[in-house]
Formats: structure tokens, C-alpha cells, sequence
């Protein structure tokens, strides 16, 4: 057998899996790039043929993806963070070195195509980096003696199953609990009381407790809930509060946290996984959905088998499947989805789209996800913090978790803290606590300034510490960075806006052009080169992009710099020059090449420029 023969059979074969299902079309090409270490033309084309799809549709998708490639990955493909947490902590010199002890270059797999080195976005390990992947497989703490170690078992070719166990060990480093991780749901318990009550008292405790979305925008959870349950398209044919017979509907957990300095989801699905599946399963029963998908981002692959593990034991003990704990017509079931690198799947509709097998590009709102979502059906979308609140609500009551918190945000939060602080970890705190309260528990010292809820949040500086945490004043998705006066407030702005530029879907011009123009700007103001000019230009281009982009990524791409400029205008006052303009590009310089071949150095083969 050839070897396109091998690799028309191998790519039928995992086709055939997935059931020629064109919505699995992402989970049927990361298995393709598992198998042959790239998703070739040959190999998009043979997908496509199999699953009976235009090959343009395969080649968007594989290029949309960053974990995708079509030229071959190393046999071992490392993936250092690039967020600016582990660039804090050296991941630029532990890549430098893993580079000179494996002898290859950034982005260049190596000759022998043993090994290859590039940058991703951020891991979600901002707890305990420089952290990295390796054939995607996470892995934190990279000491100079571990990554001796990596390159010695590299360039000896040991597969990675024979690697130590620890160096793929991740701390759960939950620091603080409160209501939530201080009162743990046992399986089964918030379905028994559910189903103890009707769905109406149910529905009524959510909405009791003003539980409110924990991903960040903050929007009312059973609102979203009922809204679903009784959708504008049952009004026509069924009566008020009733949904209507033979509609599908669908529960979608968004476990797709891109947010540099984010990882509560990651400790929630590593040591609460089973309260997190069981508050979607609570909602299943409310909203009538038989369907639900857990969307995984791609960086947390190390966590897929343990969670498949814990839907398994579910379906076994009668909380998944049919009949659920014995209620005739309680049916549903729970399907992994991964994701491949595109921070931008962390917006709700660009999910929808990436699980029914699309590219992750947000879509025109409305109709909203909760009304025409999956398959234009009725969808709820939480994050996982919400399904674990809502758990943990269904068993103590709604009371129970408004107690706690402020007027406009009831119950408890919890914060991912990273950065310049010596306990870096997971804290549950009342919404309503002070950032300087925050700062003492996680032993912060000479604060600088604190990026509230990651880089499309508040840059926050030492003199807005008695702010609090809460919708009324700090509404946050749980990312909270230190920065003390070691770091520069302009480095921090550039590094977050350049991850904006690099992770832009490019469906909208203000977004994908806007981002790409900050970026350039800002990098030619921080290497000295920028004029009074030049932040005017900053502040104007940075409103635009933020009130004509299509999502929210655009909307908040420009915070970082819009933050920082107001906060601190005295230190980009500092790094310009005293003109008022300087070309932001050397039209001299770019003709240094064709000078060099053309062996001419005259007056005629210069240009000026002013």
C-alpha cells in the first residue's frame, strides 16, 4: 500500500467515526493532524471528498485555527506562552534556551523534523508558568533544570508517555474558598432536589438568587433560562409559560476561557467537573434540552480524558442518558467538543458556529443564541462557573446565595490572581470586596497597577484600590493580574495588544485593519520613535475600533491602551520624542537591499522623507 493510499483509508476511516458529520468537521481534522502531524492540501481535499463538502469550506476552517498547520509539526511540537503572566516569569529566555539546547530556530521545525518551537496566545496556566505544551499537552513550571531535561528526552526520541509524570502535573492552587468551593455538590444532589420540586419552584430559586453569568458580561441567568424555555417561536402556538412540543433545544457549556491571566475554569473542570456537568444538567431539565456539548478549549486537551471519565461514570449511575434518575422522559446527554486555538470562540456565537463545524466568526446579533443558536435552535450558553453556581443553588436554594454579595451582585466570585503576587491561585470572594482587600489575601506588594478581568478588561492603578469588585462598579470575568513598579505600563499595553492583532478573526475591517494599526503604533511609541501626534492619533483610532467593531473582541481591543493613556499619561509623555511627527516607516531604509544588489550608493538611490 502507498502512501496515499494509507492516507486515503486512515482519513475514511476517521470520517467514519464522526459519523460523516460535517458539524464534527474541527474534530475530524485535529485527528487528521494527529495522525500525520499536519493537515495537508492532499489530506484537506481527501476530507473534503469524504464528507461530501466544497474544499473551500475545509481549507477556511484549517486556516482559521491556529493548532491546525499544513506543513509537518516536529514529532514534538512545543508551545510556549506568549501571555504576558509568563513572559513576567521568563518564557522568552526558556524559549531562547530550549532553542539552543534542541539547535533550532522559532517557527522551524528542526532538519531532522524531530522537533519544532513556536509561540501560542496563553496556555491558561498563569498560575504557575513559564508554562508550554507539548503535542498539546500542557506543561507548567519550566525551570531551567525541566527544560535540560525536555531537551535530553527530545533528542533521544522518547515518546512522551515515558516522560516523567510530573512535569505534566497542574496544581489546583485554589488559595481561598467561600460559598461555593467551601460547600461541594455530591452527584446527584441537585437533580434530586430538581426533580423533587416542579419546574416552576425551580425556576423560581434561579431567579431568587440573581445569578448572574459568570463569564463577564453578567446577564441574568434565569432570564436566559425561561427566555429559552419559552421562546418568542412557541408564543404563536402554545399558551404563556409553555414551550412548544418538538422543538429542540440545546445547553452549551463555553469552557473556552482565552482570557489571558484566566484559569478558574480550568481548576473547576480539573477537581469540580462533576458539579460543573450537573448544573447543565439542571438546566437540561428546565429549558427541555436533550443535547448538551461541553466546549473544551484546545489548551486544556490534558483534560479530556478525565472529563470523558466523569461523564462515563454519570451515564453509569443513572445521571446522564435516558430516564435520568428514573424520570420517565428526562433524556440527555453531554458531548466534548475541542477547541484549536482561536481565542475568539470564547465569544458565544462565534462557539455556535465553530461547533456546527464553521470557522469562529461571531455572528449577527440579534436573533441571540438563546432563541436561534445550534442549528438556529433555542440555546442556552454558560460559562463553567455559572453551571457550578447554579448547581450548588439548585441543592442550598436561591436565598441561600443572594445572602452574600451587593445590591446588583448577589453571591460570590471567583478570581484568577496571577502576576507580581506571592500566592497566585483561585480565590472565592463576595462580590462587594475591594481590590485592596485582594491585594493583602494574595500578597501584593508595591502595586503598579492591576489588569481587572484579562486584556479586554480595566487597567487599574495604585490609587483606585478601595474600588470593588461587583456590576455596579468592577464587572470582571475572574482575571486579575498584578503588576508592581518593575513593569512598564507601555510594555504591558503593547504585549495585550498584540495579542488582540494576532487573535482577530478578520470578519469586520475596524477590528482586523484597527487592530493591526494599534499594534504598529504603539510599537513605534515604545521604541522611542513615537510624537505629541502620535497619541492622538492612538486615543482617536482606539474609540473607533471600540464603538465600530462587530464583537466584543474589537469593542474591548483597544482597553489595554485607552486604560493606560488615561491612567497614565505622563509615562507615554516620556518615551516621545520631542517633534511633532515622525513617519511611522523608512521609505529610505526599505531601498537599503535594493542598493546593496544594485551596487549604487548615489544621491539618486536615496530617498528623503518628511
Amino acid at each position: 500500500m502507498d502512501r496515499h493510499e494509507y492516507e486515503h483509508r486512515i482519513i475514511n476511516r476517521i470520517v467514519e467515526n464522526h459519523g460523516r458529520d460535517t458539524r464534527q468537521l474541527l474534530s475530524i481534522l485535529r485527528e487528521v493532524q494527529h495522525e500525520f502531524r499536519q493537515v495537508s492540501p492532499e489530506a484537506q481535499q481527501k476530507v473534503a471528498e469524504s464528507l461530501g463538502v466544497c474544499i473551500t469550506q475545509v481549507r477556511a476552517v484549517v486556516d482559521f485555527y491556529s493548532f491546525l498547520s499544513t506543513v509537518p509539526l516536529g514529532k514534538f511540537d512545543i508551545r510556549i506562552s506568549d501571555s504576558i503572566t509568563d513572559h513576567m516569569l521568563g518564557s522568552r529566555e526558556v524559549a531562547a534556551g530550549l532553542c539552543r539546547k534542541l539547535g533550532i530556530q522559532p517557527g522551524e521545525p528542526r532538519q531532522d523534523g524531530r522537533v519544532g518551537l513556536s509561540f501560542t496566545s496563553c496556555t491558561g496556566l498563569c498560575d504557575q508558568g513559564p508554562a508550554g505544551l507539548i503535542n498539546g499537552y500542557a506543561i507548567p513550571r519550566l525551570t531551567e533544570d525541566r527544560t535540560d531535561q525536555i531537551a535530553r528526552l527530545i533528542n533521544d526520541d522518547i515518546p512522551l508517555g515515558e516522560w516523567p509524570e510530573e512535569f505534566f502535573a497542574i496544581k489546583e492552587n485554589i488559595r481561598l474558598a467561600d460559598r461555593l468551593l467551601g460547600n461541594p455538590v455530591r452527584p446527584g444532589e441537585a437533580l434530586e432536589r430538581t426533580l423533587a420540586l416542579d419546574r416552576e419552584t425551580m425556576f423560581g430559586e434561579i431567579e431568587t438568587s440573581q445569578l448572574r453569568g459568570r463569564g463577564g458580561a453578567g446577564f441574568n441567568t434565569a432570564w436566559k433560562w425561561r427566555f429559552c424555555y419559552e421562546g418568542p417561536e412557541t408564543a404563536a402556538v402554545c399558551p404563556p409559560g409553555q414551550p412548544a412540543a418538538g422543538i429542540e433545544r440545546y445547553v452549551v457549556c463555553n469552557a473556552d476561557e482565552g482570557e489571558p491571566g484566566t484559569f478558574k475554569d480550568r481548576v473547576l473542570l480539573q477537581s469540580c467537573a462533576d458539579q460543573v456537568f450537573e448544573g447543565m444538567t439542571v438546566c437540561a431539565y428546565l429549558v427541555g434540552a436533550k443535547q448538551g456539548f461541553l466546549y473544551l478549549r484546545g489548551e486544556y486537551l490534558y483534560l479530556h480524558d478525565q472529563l470523558e471519565a466523569v461523564l462515563a461514570a454519570r451515564r453509569r449511575h443513572g445521571l446522564l442518558g435516558k430516564s435520568i434518575l428514573g424520570r420517565e422522559g428526562f433524556d440527555f446527554d453531554i458531548e466534548i467538543r475541542l477547541g484549536a486555538g482561536a481565542y475568539i470562540c470564547g465569544e458565544e456565537s462565534a462557539l455556535i458556529e465553530s461547533l456546527e463545524g464553521n470557522r469562529g466568526v461571531p455572528r449577527n446579533r440579534p436573533p441571540y443564541p438563546v432563541t436561534h443558536g445550534y442549528l438556529g435552535k433555542p440555546t442556552v450558553v454558560n460559562n463553567v462557573e455559572t453551571f457550578f453556581a447554579a448547581a450548588a443553588i439548585a441543592v442550598h436554594g436561591g436565598e441561600w446565595f443572594a445572602e452574600v454579595g451587593t445590591e446588583k451582585s448577589k453571591g460570590t466570585k471567583l478570581l484568577s490572581i496571577c502576576g507580581d503576587c506571592a500566592r497566585p491561585g483561585i480565590y472565592e470572594y463576595p462580590f462587594g470586596v475591594t481590590i485592596r482587600q485582594v491585594l493583602e489575601d494574595c500578597g501584593a506588594a508595591d502595586v503598579l497597577g492591576v489588569q481587572i478581568g484579562g486584556p479586554s478588561g480595566t487597567f487599574l492603578s495604585d490609587k483606585e484600590c478601595d474600588r470593588k469588585l461587583a456590576y455596579e462598579d468592577l464587572a470582571t470575568g475572574g482575571s486579575f493580574i498584578v503588576f508592581d513598579r518593575t513593569r512598564d505600563v507601555i510594555g504591558i499595553a503593547r504585549n495585550f495588544t498584540h495579542f488582540f492583532a494576532h487573535e482577530s478573526c478578520g470578519f469586520c475591517t475596524p477590528c482586523r485593519v484597527g487592530t493591526a494599526l494599534l499594534k504598529n503604533l504603539l510599537d513605534k511609541i515604545a521604541e522611542g520613535h513615537g510624537a505629541t501626534g502620535d497619541l492622538a492619533e492612538l486615543s482617536r483610532l482606539g474609540r473607533f475600533v471600540r464603538s465600530a467593531s462587530h464583537c466584543g473582541l474589537g469593542q474591548t481591543a483597544a482597553n489595554p491602551i485607552l486604560s493606560t493613556l488615561e491612567r497614565y499619561p505622563e509615562i507615554y509623555q516620556a518615551r516621545l520624542k520631542t517633534i511633532d511627527f515622525e513617519p511611522g516607516f523608512d521609505l529610505d531604509g526599505a531601498l537599503a537591499t535594493a542598493r546593496r544588489l544594485s551596487g549604487r550608493d548615489d544621491a539618486n538611490a536615496h530617498l528623503s522623507q518628511s
